[in-house]
């Protein structure tokens, strides 16, 4: 007979119950099921764990050995098998809802939404900056929804079970130093803030800085882009008064930065939710998208800049309507 963990299970309750009675009725077997099932482990380990006495079972010297030796493995078995049986009930659920994001205004009420709808649900997040990344390991199946975003005439490709749906077409601002002598103005005109050294996006990240660097081409000129940056580290070399930059119209300006619309609205960013047509967000889908509309509307009432710019354009970046 091979050695299992269930017989060091029953060595360890005989030794903790003291009897073989009390051990049977705490194993669920009869006293003679259990004896006959401590002989075979006794046989296969090569002696006798228990002396047999009128007051009950005491471990012999041998039977010591084994119970320590026991009692050290089990606990770790033990774990090993809850974290297993966790880690597979999360790898067959179909409420397991993996959302990537790139920097948008959008993740956190999708991920509300999801709470929301979906209490039971394993929700984790992750974010990076590429979209076309995320939109692979969305079709992949290595995420169940992801928020991204692209410019026109960089409209991200479809893939087959993927569902792709625009929450808002909205305009791209300038991010200045707070004492630049172009944050006094209401908006500021493309060419003069072309005048400037610019900070962009690494070019391995997306293709937002060649999305800018055609627009402004466009315009006159290719920005002079001495700094690459992204999220944090972009905002610092702008603070500094080294650079101007591009940001989303919802971005909140902090100490040291000013937001300001660009004049005739040049350049535009798509905000947009993506999920599987047969995942576990699809039967949520036109709820999901009325809460993140909503959503979005609220985040754009923190952005003065932006609330006012949209006063003055009512018709414009409207996000998506969604019927009750």
């Amino acid at each position: 007979m091979d050695l299992e963990i269930r017989h060091l299970r029953v060595v360890c309750a005989i030794a903790e119950a003291g009897s073989l009675t009390r051990a049977a009725a705490s194993l669920r077997m009869t006293q003679p099921g259990l004896s006959a099932q401590l002989r075979r482990i006794e046989a296969a380990l090569g002696g006798p764990l228990f002396d047999r006495r009128q007051s009950g079972t005491v471990p012999t010297p041998f039977g010591e050995l084994v119970i320590g030796r026991a009692r050290a493995l089990l606990p770790g078995i033990d774990g090993l098998l809850s974290d297993t049986a966790r880690a597979a009930r999360r790898m067959t659920a179909v409420d397991r809802i993996r959302v990537g994001s790139v920097g948008a205004p959008l993740l956190g009420h999708l991920l509300l939404a999801v709470r929301a709808l979906l209490p039971e649900a394993d929700l984790t997040c992750r974010c990076q900056y590429s979209p076309v990344a995320l939109l692979d390991d969305l079709a992949a199946r290595r995420l169940e929804a992801a928020v991204l975003g692209d410019h026109p005439g960089q409209e991200l490709p479809q893939h087959a079970g993927v569902a792709l749906h625009t929450i808002v077409n909205e305009p791209v601002f300038a991010l200045l130093p707070a004492a630049h002598p172009l944050a006094t103005r209401d908006e500021v005109p493309l060419v003069e803030l072309l005048e400037e050294d610019w900070a962009v996006p690494r070019p391995d990240s997306d293709r937002t800085p060649e999305y800018w660097a055609s627009v402004c081409t466009s315009a006159g000129r290719a920005p002079f882009a001495p700094y690459e940056a992204e999220g944090r580290q972009l905002i610092e070399i702008v603070r500094a008064g080294l650079a101007v930059s591009l940001c989303q119209a919802t971005f909140i300006e902090v100490p040291g930065v000013s937001v300001r619309p660009l004049a005739e609205n040049p350049l535009w960013y798509r905000h947009l939710l993506a999920w599987h047509h047969d995942g576990p967000l699809a039967p949520y889908g036109t709820e999901i998208l009325r809460r993140v509309a909503d959503g979005y509307l609220a985040t754009c009432s923190d952005s003065p800049v932006y609330a006012r710019w949209r006063e003055l354009n009512p018709h414009a970046a409207r996000p998506v309507t969604v019927a009750p």
